[in-house]
């Protein structure tokens, strides 16, 4: 025969005084199911201000519904544009034979251009800049993985191909370099 639990009975906060918020963090939870499953508790109900915490032990889940909270409306950011360009040069100049001592940088994947690490910071390389192999060039985003790319040759970064934040294909021209 187990000996009967007696109830506990709520206290009540005198009427002048309003209680404080709930600030309760992981641990102080982790704690209070701790005690209502080591003493002998069934239910536990803890309410401050427009915030209710309550633990059961045992018996049927009861749904706890929060009363609706207000946002304060936030304007929606613009959502970026992409624009076709044309190419600069006319179709006739990738026929002209080019520069034997320019190396080209591809695109070992498909995704997103970044000239910098960061979206303010400056960029990994300038034209006119003097790289080694290995020297990381810029950033390819593909599925929230941002890729270094590195190049593979020594030499002077004569242009880049392409605009920062634009989208880049497999095998697309990144960079020119004149190889020293």
């Amino acid at each position: 025969m187990t000996p009967a639990k007696k109830p506990v009975q709520p206290r009540a906060l005198p009427a002048k005084q309003s209680p404080a918020p709930l600030n309760l963090g992981l641990e102080d939870i982790k704690a209070l199911v701790a005690l209502v499953a080591r003493e002998h508790i069934d239910e536990f109900e803890i309410e401050a201000g427009s915030v209710k915490f309550r633990i059961r032990k045992g018996g049927a889940a009861v749904p706890v519904i929060a009363p609706p909270v207000a946002l304060p409306a936030m304007p929606l950011p613009a959502m970026p544009t992409h624009t076709l360009v044309a190419p600069a040069q006319p179709a006739a100049a990738e026929d002209r034979p080019e520069d034997p001592g320019i190396h080209h940088i591809t695109s070992p994947i498909v995704g997103t251009f970044y000239r910098s690490p960061t979206p303010n910071g400056p960029s990994y390389v300038q034209p006119g800049d003097f790289v080694k192999p290995g020297q990381t060039l810029c950033i390819v985003e593909a599925m929230k993985l941002m890729n270094e790319i590195e190049c593979d040759v020594a030499g002077e970064v004569v242009a880049v191909l392409v605009e920062n934040g634009q989208p880049v294909e497999y095998g697309e021209r990144l960079f020119a370099v004149r190889v020293r």
